[in-house]
């Protein structure tokens, strides 16, 4: 049985929980309401409320996600704070490194790596799930956003490379 005293801190988390769900649903209702505004597509392919619609969108439902899960009463497993800080800085390490990278080996090549990089060796995956998956996260998504929404990614510079197509 709960005293009223610890009763009160419960409810005021509760009620700050629901507050910032409440918050992001109504970011994500007006970025999407305004993005409509801008126009979704045109002739040349996505026009520049594409992306901002798709974005309100998903924190529309991540919104009432979280708030289902914290309805029902989902909670995440704890997680040393140490593995964190290192996942987080090999993250924005090879991020940092991507970006530099990609004028020079193009998108697939250096989005290719990258995943390579976080599957086989940061989340210790098998050489073939990790290829599979670096190759659909880098040919497919470079040949989806080309071809289907005729956005130009970055094509390698170094000339064996831009010769074979990459």
């Amino acid at each position: 049985m709960t005293s009223v005293t610890e009763a009160r801190p419960v409810r005021r988390l509760r009620r700050s929980i629901v507050a910032g769900q409440l918050v992001l649903a109504a970011l994500g209702a007006y970025v999407l309401a305004e993005s409509a505004g801008l126009g979704l597509w045109n002739e040349l392919g996505p026009g520049p409320g594409f992306f901002p619609c798709v974005l309100g969108a998903a924190l529309v439902l991540l919104s009432v996600v979280w708030f289902f899960q914290e309805r029902a009463g989902v909670q995440a497993a704890p997680v040393a704070e140490a593995s964190d800080r290192l996942q987080v800085r090999a993250v924005v390490l090879s991020l940092l490194f991507l970006t530099a990278a990609l004028p020079f080996i193009g998108f697939q090549l250096g989005v290719f790596l990258f995943l390579m990089y976080h599957l086989r060796l940061r989340a210790r995956t098998s050489w073939i799930k990790s290829a599979v998956i670096s190759l659909c996260g880098s040919v497919g998504v470079y040949y989806l956003f080309t071809l289907g929404l005729n956005v130009s990614l970055p094509e390698a510079d170094i000339v064996p490379l831009s010769l074979i197509g990459l």
